[in-house]
């Protein structure tokens, strides 16, 4: 887009501004980009405890057991895993064996993962559209919301975030050379991220792939060619572990959890993936619902689907601030390069991270399955890139009324919109949003009528533009960092009262602490069952010992069945069975067991939670 505007104003090509060496300014900018990055993801980062307790205490488990590190699961006894692959916590786990086990080293990773990310989508921006636009890129990745969130919390979406943002990267890399070499490493990307969220991971294979069948400088043939050698850089880094997993005796293996026949292709294609999308049910547990899994009301399971969920109360104030402008710029865009060559780099760029945009928030709009909020960290890239690359090439081209009227509409846009997201919160800074889109309506009019070209009146209305975008999301960034989160439903934005984190713990982290001291002096292989894996997670966590999850994150998994439980018992590899449980449902091996353990032993209770000794 960028040459296809200045075309019209000189006759040397844009292009040249993205390759020249670049200025003094840049690299001290860049390095400054990543230390405020880093101070804002480690400030206080220890304020969460462990984040989401049953991922932290598999990393605990991960640390007692190198079984239980390979196959994530959730106690070193190796009963069962927890219902994702475990990339994440590989990651995670080898942090905490070389620093120990601590709240900081489960949730370090996550934070250097960030900074990380917005330092490799800096480069990658850079390289088709020249640092400014990859340093607003990184920037506005940054402060977006719902990152400010999950690089500073333990779910597996900020490695997996990473990992496509450099399949990005080495997509763009591909395309410049028509380089099977880098095509092949954006495919192990693709296929490490299945290995951390599964399906979710390729949303963006779409895009990557047109791309590079659309820009790379090489025959249809070789273009083709090259785009089978990265299928299966994709199928043979994702499916080693399966075939891993598959072919290992079951009997010397954790179950895996979320499954409903112990395999990890049934988990990637049922619970974790067509499950998601159509609401189907996987693992004994119904995933699908009307409007998100969990009803179309609940903030933390998505909203009502449609196609203006990702504007919704649900994910608007988590990612959606600069999506208006996204979607403007992409169009233009778009609509400027039509006549470009077919090796435009800025065209390629936009279909990267356009088709990522566009793909990834369709699905996650109509899924009717469960989703949450926080999923919108894998959209924060692509949206970022989108403004950057688009807003920047609009600016460059601002001589012409074309692309004022776009860029104009993409203040006027974002403006709006956060004045709208922030009216949400309305006694949260309530000043902010008239200062926004007041600021909004004098900048967007100002680059629609003309800037003079004054150096300095220049500046200011550049300044002013990427105040009216990014103020909103800023704010409301700092304030989710500043934030401490909980549960497994973590949530951005101010705490004005509601929750910052859904599906946690609650008030049994202060029983699960009173019977922690009385597993903590247990020596048998486990400490104690319990039903469902986020009860179990806690009393790992308060006691350092492992704990049988029995039936898995929904208490409903077949593992461990009652026959294998009555052998544990027998064989004295168990010393408590701890009555109820946050997340456990009716049904399956778990009722059995506890109607097992209730007939033939004697309760006793132990802060507010039923406890049975079963070496009695």
């Amino acid at each position: 887009m960028t040459t296809a505007l200045a075309s019209r104003v000189e006759p040397r090509p844009a292009r040249e501004n993205t390759t020249k060496p670049p200025g003094r300014w840049v690299r001290p900018a860049v390095f400054s980009l990543l230390a405020a990055t880093a101070l804002l993801y480690f400030w206080n980062l220890t304020a969460s405890g462990y984040g989401n307790s049953f991922y932290a205490a598999a990393v605990q488990s991960g640390t007692q057991d190198w079984k239980a590190w390979l196959f994530g699961s959730l106690d070193a006894g190796n009963v069962l895993t927890v219902d994702k692959p475990p990339a994440a916590l590989w990651v995670t786990t080898a942090f905490a064996r070389l620093f120990g086990f601590s709240s900081f080293t489960v949730l370090a990773p996550q934070a250097l993962m960030g900074v990380a990310s917005v330092g490799l989508l800096y480069l990658t921006v850079k390289r088709t559209s020249g640092p400014v636009a990859g340093l607003f890129a990184g920037a506005a990745l940054a402060v977006t919301p719902v990152a400010a969130l999950m690089f500073k919390f333990n779910n597996p979406d900020a490695l997996l975030t990473l990992l496509l943002i450099a399949g990005a990267y080495c997509t763009v890399r591909a395309i410049e050379k028509a380089s099977p070499r880098w095509l092949a490493f954006a495919g192990v990307a693709i296929g490490f991220g299945f290995l951390t969220k599964m399906m979710q991971a390729f949303l963006v294979l779409p895009a990557f792939g047109l791309a590079y069948l659309i820009a790379a400088p090489a025959s249809l043939g070789k273009r083709l060619l090259h785009l089978g050698g990265a299928v299966v850089a994709v199928v043979v880094s994702a499916g080693w572990f399966i075939a891993l997993v598959d072919l290992w005796p079951t009997g010397s293996r954790p179950y895996i959890g979320g499954s409903s026949d112990d395999s990890l292709l049934e988990l990637a294609l049922g619970y974790n993936g067509l499950g998601r999308i159509f609401g189907r049910s996987g693992g004994g547990m119904i995933v699908g619902g009307s409007g998100g899994g969990m009803g179309g009301g609940n903030v933390g399971f998505g909203g009502e689907s449609g196609l203006t969920r990702m504007f919704g109360a649900s994910f608007g104030g988590e990612v959606s601030w600069l999506l208006p402008a996204a979607l403007i710029g992409l169009v233009a865009g778009l609509w400027f390069t039509r006549r470009a060559s077919r090796t435009d780099r800025t065209r390629a760029a936009l279909v990267v991270w356009g088709g990522w945009l566009l793909v990834t928030s369709l699905v996650f709009s109509y899924m009717s399955g469960i989703v949450h909020p926080y999923y919108a960290v894998a959209l924060a890239p692509s949206i970022a890139a989108v403004v950057a690359i688009s807003g920047t090439s609009l600016w460059r081209g601002r001589v012409h009324l074309a692309p004022r009227v776009f860029l104009s509409l993409m203040i006027a846009a974002s403006a709006s919109w956060a004045y709208i997201l922030l009216d949400r919160d309305a006694g949260w800074l309530p000043a902010l949003r008239w200062i926004i889109a007041g600021l909004g309506l004098v900048t967007a009019t100002v680059v629609l009528v003309g800037v003079p070209p004054l150096r300095r009146l220049v500046a200011v209305v550049a300044a002013a533009a990427v105040l009216t975008v990014g103020l909103g999301t800023v704010a409301y960034g700092v304030e989710t960092a500043s934030q401490a989160h909980s549960g497994s439903i973590p949530l951005s934005g101010p705490n004005t009262g509601g929750e910052r984190g859904m599906g946690g713990p609650d008030m049994e982290e202060g029983s699960s602490a009173e019977i922690g001291a009385v597993l903590a002096a247990t020596t048998t292989k486990w400490a104690a069952a319990t039903s469902s894996s986020q009860s179990a997670a806690n009393l790992e966590l308060a006691s350092g010992k492992s704990v049988i999850g029995i039936g898995g994150w929904s208490g409903q998994d077949p593992a461990p069945t009652l026959a294998e439980f009555q052998r544990y018992v027998a064989d004295g590899e168990i010393t408590y069975y701890v009555e109820g449980g946050r997340g456990g449902g009716p049904g399956g091996g778990s009722d059995e067991i506890a109607e097992w353990v209730a007939a033939h032993f004697t309760a006793t209770t132990v802060g507010e939670r039923t406890v049975y000794h079963l070496l009695s």
